[in-house]
This record gives structure tokens, sequence and C-alpha cells, in this order.
């Protein structure tokens, strides 16, 4: 018995020597292959298929272009590396024993197959790829903030026509237009406008902007002063606008969109290298616009010049010219300043929906002009320098803005205010420095930057008193310019210099390949020059940021938390009794925690968030009239998205917003306690469409609506906008040449107003066909 157990021992001691012999001996037989594959742009190349031909080995790259193979045969073999759209790349790998073998190409457009390109669902819509939210390559997972992608695959479905119908694909945000005639955006109870351009700053208070040059939208949610600056973010986050970019290989399209209301647009996008090496790359878009408004009086017209050019110089350095001509004629929104008592919401008001109190001769004509020029060389390996400079000129001929005053239900006084000339110019300069090293294990992302930021101004104005009282129920005239312009008592404002100097920093650093941490730092220092009898004044703010994420699923669920912060610049006070306060700046603070998914490979991706943000040092004025720097707001709320290409051809997009942003003190105890203006508790938007893959292949199907709670206009509470729902549909046929869609807005004609009280857009249909070449 003993003998026989003995030769058992043996046995399987023997077995298990053979067994780690021949594992050791098939290890190191195996190596691994990695690598980087990028577009012609330079962009990451996500989905591009990678096949090792002669062997069994296939797979494809993730949203930031990086592909990995494992356990591959030592051997000699021939990888082949091809995506719809561009040239099939072969090149020879060789595979050594337990080593890795690197591979980093760039694909090159075919001109053949460009018009052939699918986009599909991961590549459009679920993609979050951005080097501007964290100012470096951060995959999302990686990412502690909240961001939303609004990719142009997405407005060409639905087919947008402007920002405005865009931007409210974002989970939360509600927008409205200013009476100044700027696009006004909130989310998480605070508003900003489309601030930033390919991260750097962007004004369109007054110039508004243009669709036809994006590329996607970008919404950063949360305080993100430590980054942005003061001047391009709000306490809500920051909208970024990403343009059209040249690209290798020639293309262009032609799009005319005509609709309802007397909607005729015409855009052009024209792609074309200029040498024949593909050094000099060009693009071009623009468009014209001319529209009516839904009431009896109103109209719009833009004409957009967008030219850009990209110079590969050397191997290292790469130069960027990208400009903007947006011209714009139109009329302004009325603005309603005051309600009598009783007054509760606009369906009070006998004023027919569609009617006007104001005529169409009391126009708005506005133009700016904006330059950005980019540097970026290749210092190292992993290191990397953009060295950016932007001039705005943002110019206001004349701009007649509305006002009522209802004194009753069926009684309205109006008045009218002209502003222009105006010209307000902006210089930035920017350096910043991006790179990559380790610390023994620990691995970090380094962002160093300086920013530099100059501003001028002229400002006119004129206002009229009340011009008249009407009765709205009996027949009425619109007020006319001649009337105006005989009333008006014209001032002209001097506006001091500013100028913004700024450093910042920010570190990713991560312990493992799944727990990382933020650290980033900016100092701002803000200077306003002497103008006239009036002291200039020298403020300085320090903005912080700390994140955190794990991977509780690598590449798949991260669990993460922030602190951000945001902050506001402000001036001197003059007292009553002749004293100057000066104030601190005003800082929002906030705490943020959730959860990430992309999941399924990449056909899934969900976001999930608290957020408390809190304003500590806000400024309130005393019934006496001194100003006192000790009011508080809190926001605080949850965000969700949930974006979805479950099967083929069908794209899903949901989110929600809930948000309780409330004054806790103020100079005024009766707000104590109450909604402040403009932030709606619950949001909902959504979005599903479907593109037929065998038998109607090419024809596609879209629907989605956007319900927006209940607001107030005003922090007393004393009137609001009701809550509303608004659904949309559209039919497409797309084949590689042409496109053809059909939209319908606001499908069930549901009267409703903006957070203002605006009226807006009625039942309306949107015709599109689109040439590429």
């Amino acid at each position: 018995m003993k003998y026989t157990t003995l030769k058992t021992y043996r046995f399987l001691f023997t077995i298990s020597l053979l067994f780690s012999v021949f594992c050791s001996f098939a290890q190191q037989n195996f190596g691994k292959i990695k690598g980087t594959i990028t577009t012609s742009e330079g962009d990451a190349a996500a989905g591009v298929n990678i096949i090792l031909k002669s062997s069994k080995y296939v797979t494809t790259t993730n949203d930031d272009g990086t592909f990995e193979l494992n356990r591959v045969r030592a051997n000699t073999y021939t990888l082949q590396i091809s995506l719809t759209g561009y040239e099939t790349t072969e090149q020879e790998v060789i595979v050594a024993e337990s080593e890795t073998s690197t591979i980093n190409l760039q694909l090159k457009v075919s001109n053949k197959e460009l018009h052939e390109v699918v986009v599909n669902g991961k590549k459009s819509i679920l993609s979050k790829k951005t080097d501007y939210v964290a100012r470096m390559p951060l995959k999302n997972l990686e990412n502690p903030q909240v961001y939303s992608v609004i990719q142009k695959e997405l407005l060409q479905e639905q087919i947008a026509v402007d920002i405005r119908s865009a931007v409210v694909n974002a989970p939360g945000v509600t927008t409205k237009i200013y009476p100044s005639g700027g696009l006004e955006i909130s989310f998480r109870g605070f508003s900003t406008g489309v601030n930033a351009r390919n991260g750097m700053e962007n004004m369109t208070g007054r110039s508004s902007i243009s669709i036809d040059n994006a590329e996607r939208i970008e919404v950063l949610k949360g305080p993100s002063g430590t980054l942005f600056g003061s001047s391009v973010s709000s306490f809500g986050g920051v909208v970024n606008l990403v343009t059209k970019k040249p690209f290798e290989g020639k293309k262009t399209e032609v799009s005319y969109t005509g609709g309802s209301f007397g909607l005729n647009r015409l855009a052009l996008d024209i792609n074309t290298p200029l040498t024949q090496d593909n050094k000099v790359l060009f693009r071009l878009n623009t468009s014209v616009n001319t529209e009516k408004s839904f009431l009896d009086y109103g109209f719009n017209k833009t004409l957009l010049i967008a030219p850009s050019i990209i110079y590969k110089a050397t191997d290292k350095l790469t130069l960027s010219i990208d400009t903007e001509v947006y011209n714009v004629n139109n009329t302004r929104p009325t603005y309603g300043r005051s309600y009598a008592p009783g007054i509760t919401n606009p369906t009070d008001l006998k004023i027919d929906y569609r009617k006007s109190l104001f005529h169409d001769d009391l126009d708005a004509k506005t133009s700016s002009s904006k330059v950005f020029v980019q540097a970026e060389y290749q210092l190292a390996e992993n290191w990397k320098s953009t060295t950016l400079y932007s001039f705005i000129d943002e110019n206001v001929d004349r701009s007649y803005q509305y006002y009522t005053l209802w004194s009753s239900p069926t009684e309205v006084q109006r008045s009218v205010s002209r502003f222009g000339p105006i010209s307000n110019q902006f210089t930035n300069i920017q350096e910043n420095i991006n790179g990559q090293f380790s610390t023994g294990s620990i691995k970090h992302k380094l962002l160093l930057g300086v920013n530099y930021r100059f501003s001028k101004g002229t400002f006119n104005y004129g206002a009229t008193p009340v011009l008249d009282t009407i009765d709205v129920t009996k027949p009425f005239a619109p007020i006319r310019k001649k009337q105006v312009d005989a009333a008006l008592s014209q001032l002209t404002w001097p506006v001091p210099d500013e100028q913004i100097f700024s450093v910042y920093a920010s570190d990713v650093i991560s312990f493992t390949d799944r727990l990382s941490a933020m650290l980033s730092l900016r100092l701002d220092n803000f200077v306003q020059k002497k103008l006239v009898d009036v002291e200039g004044y020298n403020q300085t703010a320090l903005s912080p940021k700390l994140g955190l994420v794990y991977e509780v699923v690598k590449d798949q669920v991260s669990l993460f938390g922030n602190y951000m912060n945001g902050f506001q610049n402000s001036g001197p006070v003059n007292q009553p009794d002749g004293s100057l306060l000066i104030l601190k700046p005003v800082y929002a603070n906030q705490y943020e925690g959730g959860v990430k998914v992309e999941a399924f490979n990449k056909k899934l991706s969900t976001t999930l968030s608290y957020y408390n943000i809190t304003i500590d040092n806000a400024t309130r004025t005393t019934p006496d009239g001194f100003s006192i720097q000790d009011g508080k707001q809190v926001s605080k709320g949850l965000d969700f998205e949930f974006i979805a290409n479950p099967v083929e051809g069908l794209n899903t997009m949901i989110g929600y917003a809930y948000n309780d942003n409330r004054i806790i003190k103020s100079s005024d105890e009766t707000i104590e306690g109450n909604k402040a203006s403009s932030a709606p508790e619950n949001v909902v938007n959504f979005w599903l469409s479907y593109k037929f893959q065998n038998k109607l292949k090419d024809l596609g199907v879209g629907f989605g609506g956007n319900y927006v709670d209940k607001q107030y206009k005003f922090e007393d509470e004393s009137f609001y906008v009701p809550s509303y729902s608004v659904y949309n549909a559209t039919v497409f046929y797309d084949r590689p040449t042409w496109r053809i869609g059909v939209k319908f807005n606001n499908i069930s004609n549901k009267e409703y107003w903006d957070s203002y009280g605006m009226a807006q857009t009625p039942s309306n249909i949107l015709v599109n066909l689109t040439l590429k070449f």
C-alpha cells in the first residue's frame, strides 16, 4: 500500500514538473503587440480593425486609438490595419519571446472610400473622447469631472439649424435668448454661454454663434474656474464648441434646409489639401440663413464665413489658423420687466400667442471677427508644447431691445432701449506644456499653463421712457423705429481696460492602473485700469481642483469624486457713507461623487452623480443701500446620462437632471429659502433613432423630446413659467453621395415659454437636402 502511494506521488510529481516545464516553455514563446492608431487629422482612431494575418488574432482599437494583442507566438507577421474611409495599411511586425512590439500608425484618407464612411453608434454618439475637458488626453473613465459630448452626427440626424436646439441634448440643459441677442445656457442652476472655442475664450454675448462650423459641443458640469478661468466658466460649468478642422483628402458638402416661417438656409463645407504631400490642408465652412419669426413681426438673417488651415511644418511642428466672420441682422425677444400682483405666469396675460408688440424695423445688427492661431510642437516622445493666440472683435452697430411692464392681464406699458455702437475686443495668449513621466511605479500626466487676457471696449446706450400704455385685447399698432428714435436719450459710458494673468497646473497621478487622483491649481491676477475719476483695482484669486477615480472594473466601471472651484472677480463698491468696500472674489465650491460605465464593447455609456455647490460669500445689498459680502446660495442635485447602441443601427440617449438651487441668505429676508431664478427642479431629455440595416438600408427614423419643470423668473417667486414637454421627430434617407431628411418640431403644437417668459416656436417642419462630393 505504501509502495503504491509512493508510486502515485512520484507520478503526480513528474506530471507537475512536466506541466511546469511546458508552461515555462510556452510562456517564453509568447510576446505582445500593442500600439496607437491616429487619423489623418491627428485624432485617436476608434473602431479600427486590426488583423494579424496568418493567425487567429483580430481586434479593434479603443476610443483613444489604442489596441493590444496578447500571447502572440514569436514569429514575423504582417499586421493589417483598416477603417472605412481610410487606406488599408499593412506593416511587418516581429514578435520576440517575452517582449512587447509597439506599432504607432497614422491612417491616410482614401479618396475612393471617403464617401462610403459609415458612422456607427459607437463612433458618433457614444464617444466622449476629448482633450479639452481636462486640457490633456484623458479617458472619460479616468476623468473625475462629469461632461457630455454632442457629436455632429447627432445634429445631422436632428437637422439642428442652431446651437440652441443642439445643446438641449445634454442632461439638465435649458436655454433662452438674452435680450442682447446672445444664447444663455443654464444647468445646475447657473447660466453661461458658449464661452469656449477649442478650449479658448469665445465671447458671444451680443453677437450669437453659428452651428455650421461645429464638429461637436462639449458641456462640462460643475465650477471649472481652475482650468478655464472666470471669463470662460460659470458656477454651473463650461460649454466648449469644437470646430471642424481640415483633414487629408478632398470632400465637399452642400446642404440646403427650408422650412416653416420662411426658413431658407444654405451651407457649404469644402475640404482640400493645398499641396500634394498633404502638408498644407484647407477647409472652408460658410452658410447664409434667412427666416421670419412665428410672430407677426420679426426676422433673423445670418452670414458665416469660417476658413481654417493646417500646416505641417515639420515632423514635430504643426501650425493652424482658425478664423471666423459672423454677421447677424435680426429682431430681439421681448423682455417683461415687471408684472402686477395677481399675474403669476404667462398664461394669465391676454395677448395673442403670435402677436408682437414691436415692429421689425426695430432691429439689431451685429458682427464678430475671430482669429485663433495654434502652434503645436513635440518637445520629446512624451512632451508637447501648445502655444495659442486668439483675438475676438465683437461689434454692435445697433440693437433695439424691447421691454414691457404689465399693469394688468390686459394692459401693458411699452419701452425700448437702443444699444450701440458697442465694441468689445478680447486678446488671449496661452501656453500649455503637456507631458507624461513616472516616479517609480507611479505614473503622471502633467499640464503646466500660463494665460494672459486683455480686453477693452466702448459702450453707447440710449433708453426711452414709457412710450405708451395699451389694451392688448383691443386693436393696437406695434411700436416703430421712428417713434423710438424721437424719444431716445443717448449716453456714452466709458469702459475700463481689463487684464488677467493666470498660471495653472494639473497633475493626474496614477497610483495603479485603476486608481488615480487629479490635483489642479490656478492663480488669477485680475487688474482693472483706472478710468477717468474711478480708481483701478487689483484682485487675486486662487482656485483648486481635486479629483479621485477608482476603476472597479478595468476600462468599464469607475467610481469618482471631486472637489471643484469656480470664482468671479468683483470690483470695489462705493458705500452710501462715502467709504469704499473692497470685495473678495466670489467663490463657488462643489463636492460631487458618482459612477461612470462604459460596457458591452463600448455600446453602453452612462454617468450618475450627486453634487453640492455652495456660494458662501455672495454680495448682497441692505435696505439702507450698503453692500455686504455675506450672501449664501446652495445648488444640489443629481445628473444622469444614458447612451446606448444595443443593436446595429439603434441609438438611444436619455438624460435626467434634478436640481434644488436656493437662496440661503440674502439682504432681502423675504426671499431666503426661495428657489433661484431660471433653475427648474426636473429636466428630462431623450432621443431614439434607428437606421434600417437590411431591406430598407439607408432609411432612418428618430424621435425625442424635452421636459422642463416650472421655473421662477424672479427670486421672490412672484412670477413663474409653467412646465412643458416638447416632442420632435425625423425621417431621413442617407446615401454615400446624398442625404435627405424631414424634421417635425413641436409636433403637439405646444404653447410654452422660456424662463424669461418669452413665447417659443409652435409646430414647424424642416426639409434638408445634402449633396456630398
